[in-house]
């Protein structure tokens, strides 16, 4: 047997999973981590305790699966993307926590760029819309306020990455400063048109080049493990953020195909092939993971609250023990009962993009409870989602191509039938959850399993996308739209406030 080891370092936690060949999960180990909130609108996570957990989980995975260093043909790594981290290259030691991608912090120096009139600037060489949510301010950030931080930048003894570097740094004995073309996409630093860190964006950010990791496709040579770590070197072959390896491991290779991730935010991509081109309606332009010099992009949209509302109605509420359970409390209702909550913990984004936003829950009464705030929390992931889905739709058909037929979906939270059926209902389109949906992992592993010769070619892996289950629309259009309508009305009562 052929294995591959796939990291999954995610935001709330970190697994490792071995596949075979065919795309089987053979072993599997997960650690969640700290969340650590310094104050309203920041979020911070250590990354030695990243390190820690994704090493730990990586033997654990390749204990359960009954195998050694020397049956792994290649390693695949997939990160939260965006989170930011600085680390002396002479000591290995982290300047300060990962900033993540949920913190707010850099707002400031955000708006100070749109009011200083670079928004175009950036839309057209990054594909992103000026936002905290990107790696660029954060890193500014940390440069401006970790004492002496700047000074030893410009001395070069500092490297930037975003988690994928910082796991090869540390897989790799410190000998490998690289990230691929798919992370470096969402650093607001990176011009996707030729794939190179842009001078101009930069100097408007004023961090210095020796910071930055190389960058390479996300199908290449990252590097080999350090033998002391799973018992021999292994090649690093493959390594993508989270959503474009979740794009891949759902084998949407061709313009025009979808998915969407429930996991702690949502995110939606539709590959729009070997064409970059800006939305109209909201969303972003990224690069999408690629195996060879050609470039390749998808259009996302990002919810920045999806998954963690039901985190929050378990830790913040005490709603309940465990987060399955959330569905089994939510069937207690027929409907929501009138309640809608938007989750904006930390703004809203694609297509709103209202960073000051918090979150709100509207038309309680005395009839309300803890069942309906349950399911109207299951229901906001899927008017979310719906939202982008729409802004999605209506960019395609302004750039000549067709509304989406279908939405593939993978993530934790895809195993909620009810919510997947309410998803399809307010779409109006069919939700295809697949056999295998850990399919942000198994991106990874398809990406290192094509850069070490275990994969030919796409259409190879393309065959090993099954259907587990069809979710088809049955509530009439009329009222998915009625619904939808409630669903702005409710955010626009938000923005209000």
């Amino acid at each position: 047997m052929t294995y591959i080891l796939a990291l999954d370092q995610g935001t709330s936690s970190t697994r490792s999973i071995v596949f075979d060949k065919a795309g089987n999960m053979a072993g599997v180990a997960q650690k969640e981590f700290a969340q650590i909130y310094p104050q309203p609108g920041w979020v911070e996570h250590d990354p030695m305790e990243i390190w820690r957990t994704q090493l730990e989980t990586a033997r654990g995975a390749l204990d359960r699966a009954g195998v050694g260093a020397a049956d792994i043909r290649a390693v695949g790594i997939t990160n939260q993307r965006e989170t930011t981290v600085v680390w002396n290259r002479k000591t290995g030691a982290p300047i300060h926590n990962a900033i993540v991608w949920q913190d707010r912090r850099a707002e400031q120096t955000c708006a100070a760029l749109r009011e200083a009139g670079h928004e175009d600037e950036i839309l057209q060489k990054t594909g992103l819309r000026i936002d905290a949510y990107f790696s660029g301010t954060k890193l500014k950030w940390l440069l401006d306020n970790v004492p002496g931080a700047r000074d030893l930048a410009r001395r070069g003894e500092l490297a930037f990455g975003t988690i994928d570097s910082w796991l090869i740094w540390q897989l790799t004995g410190g000998r490998q400063h690289v990230t691929d073309v798919s992370n470096a996409s969402r650093t607001m630093l990176f011009n996707v048109h030729d794939n190179t860190w842009d001078e101009g964006l930069m100097r408007m950010l004023d961090i210095d080049h020796a910071l930055m990791p190389r960058v390479l496709p996300s199908g290449a040579e990252f590097g080999d493990t350090a033998p002391d770590l799973l018992g021999a070197a292994i090649p690093i072959r493959g390594v993508a953020g989270d959503q474009q390896s979740a794009l891949f491991g759902q084998a949407c290779f061709s313009e025009g195909m979808a998915k969407n991730t429930y996991g702690t935010g949502c995110f939606m991509l539709m590959h729009t092939g070997s064409k970059f081109q800006t939305s109209r309606n909201g969303l972003v332009t990224t690069s999408a993971a690629q195996i060879g010099p050609e470039r390749e992009y998808a259009m996302e949209g990002s919810v920045f609250v999806a998954g963690a509302v039901v985190q929050w109605l378990r830790d913040g509420l005490d709603a309940f023990e465990r987060s399955s359970q959330v569905e089994a409390l939510a069937r207690t209702v027929p409907d929501a009962g009138g309640v809608m909550l938007v989750p904006a913990f930390t703004g809203l984004g694609a297509p709103y993009w209202k960073p000051d936003v918090r979150g709100t829950i509207t038309g309680l009464t005395r009839g309300s409870t803890m069942a309906h705030i349950a399911r109207a929390a299951l229901e906001s992931i899927a008017y979310q989602s719906a939202a982008l889905l729409q802004a999605m739709s209506r960019d395609a058909v302004a750039a000549g191509g067709k509304p989406l037929t279908e939405l593939r979906v993978d993530g934790g939270a895809c195993v909620n039938d009810l919510l997947m059926q309410f998803q399809a209902d307010l779409l109006g389109i069919p939700v295809l959850r697949p056999t295998m949906v850990e399919t942000t992992a198994l991106g990874a592993a398809y990406l290192a399993g094509l850069a070490s010769g275990v994969y030919q070619d796409k259409e190879e892996l393309s065959s090993h996308w099954k259907v587990e289950r069809q979710f088809d629309p049955q509530l009439p259009s009329h009222r998915a739209q009625e619904l939808m309508a409630g669903w702005e009305h409710a955010v626009r009562q938000a923005c209000a406030e």
